[in-house]
């Protein structure tokens, strides 16, 4: 009987030493969530309100520039288009393209052009009498680029046949910038 014991002892050695070695598997645990596909990422983010920052203050002179925002969708360079909404708090926008949100919301712009920015993502959209821009300053590149409103559209051929240089002293009827589409109600959320 010992001699039966200790060779049945001997044959499972190295299955218990093995065993032991190898690592055992954790099971997640239940609630935990394994990382999300690039595409249900996308979804959550989209259906993710965004609200205004309540901490920023707008002046008089920031819901006047409110005021000259070109909203809805703006067609851009390479197929690319901006969703400019205005949001519930007065002067602030909802800008959005492919794979970006932003709660933005004007800043004082010592050049005369219309700034919007999202400091907490690091985003400034830049409109201009003939053309706009979306840039992201965290990666340091333009998400839309020649984007142009119907307004920007008819702007940008009036300067192409009364070109304006800036180095000369201005003449009697200057280009102006065109006025912007009165913003409409604010989105519901």
């Amino acid at each position: 009987m010992k001699v039966l014991i200790a060779s049945i002892a001997i044959a499972l050695a190295p299955a218990l030493a093995f065993a032991q070695a190898a690592p055992a598997k954790k099971a997640p645990a239940p609630g935990m969530n394994k990382k999300l596909a690039r595409s249900a990422q996308k979804a959550v983010e989209e259906s993710t309100p965004i609200d205004a920052d309540p901490n920023v203050k707008l002046t008089e002179a920031d819901i006047e520039v409110a005021k000259k925002v070109f909203v809805g969708d703006i067609p851009c360079e390479l197929g690319a288009k901006v969703t400019i909404t205005p949001l519930k708090r007065e002067g602030f926008f909802l800008v959005a393209t492919k794979g970006h949100r932003f709660a933005m919301h004007p800043v004082e712009s010592r050049t005369g052009a219309i700034r919007l920015e999202d400091p907490k993502r690091g985003a400034m959209w830049l409109q201009l009498g003939n053309k706009s821009m979306l840039m992201s300053q965290t990666l340091g590149q333009r998400l839309a680029d020649e984007c142009q409103s119907p307004e920007q559209v008819t702007f940008a051929e009036k300067l192409k046949l009364n070109p304006v240089n800036i180095l000369e002293a201005p003449k009697p009827d200057p280009i102006t910038m065109p006025p912007a589409s009165p913003a409409s109600q604010p989105a519901s959320s």
